[in-house]
């Protein structure tokens, strides 16, 4: 059941949705409401708080739901509305994010109207598209869509791209989780031909063979179960930059 608090905090983060209509409001509150990464990103203090503030690539933005998630549990926090045991957020001060889906982008830039954190949000493919200098990189549930070599450059990009001790936080689907990653697959594939994708299959790896790869690029990998509600196989990999 959904604490005071996360009600308080989804209804500020998604209010800018309104203006992007019906579907992006109810869309992000489903979403900002079910997908257990989003409190974990603010429980755990999974992001950095640099002193200058926090620069933010999310690739694969969707509709730009961090943007507002982000600076929203900020505003809470300085009112002194938040939780006991959880760290303090970060204070965002740039967030860039790339998105493929046109409409995603449509309707991202229309809630981001007038939002007072400087905010880019890029239509274009996440294995091409230029990175910014970043503090953080989020890629939630999109890397196993582009193949295994393409995979391994974006991984690459965003090593090159984070500042010394930054953050990648990137959710997967482990290969090697039986049924749940059966499910976890099927529901991929249906989400991606409902919005328009004709994906012959997804490039998706083991566990281990995530870690691996991480480690590989220098990164120091901790690993964390994400679908604690849900019958997926998500696990999410928070990764530093040493």
């Amino acid at each position: 059941m959904r604490d005071a608090f996360t009600t308080r905090l989804i209804d500020q983060a998604t209010h800018a949705f309104r203006a992007a209509g019906a579907f992006a409001w109810h869309f992000a509150r489903g979403k900002l409401g079910g997908d257990p990464a989003f409190a974990a990103l603010l429980r755990d203090g999974l992001l950095p708080r640099p002193a200058s503030g926090l620069r933010l690539l999310d690739l694969g933005s969707g509709q730009s739901l961090l943007c507002h998630w982000l600076h929203s549990a900020r505003q809470c926090h300085d009112s002194g509305d938040w939780p006991t045991g959880w760290a303090p957020p970060p204070v965002l001060t740039a967030y860039t994010g790339v998105e493929l889906m046109p409409t995603d982008v449509t309707r991202a830039l229309a809630a981001l109207h007038d939002h007072p954190v400087p905010a880019t949000v890029l239509q274009g493919d996440i294995c091409v598209t230029a990175f910014p200098d970043s503090d953080a990189v989020v890629i939630l549930d999109v890397l196993h869509y582009v193949d295994y070599a393409a995979q391994d450059v974006v991984l690459r990009r965003v090593r090159d791209c984070l500042a010394p001790g930054g953050a990648l936080l990137l959710r997967v689907g482990d290969a090697e989780a039986g049924w749940r990653f059966a499910v976890t697959n099927a529901v991929d594939l249906l989400v991606t031909f409902v919005r328009g994708h004709r994906l012959s299959r997804l490039y998706c790896r083991p566990l281990r063979a995530w870690v691996a790869a991480l480690e590989n690029l220098g990164f120091a990998v901790d690993v964390r179960p994400m679908s604690q509600g849900t019958p997926f196989a998500n696990v999410l990999l928070s990764a530093r930059r040493p």
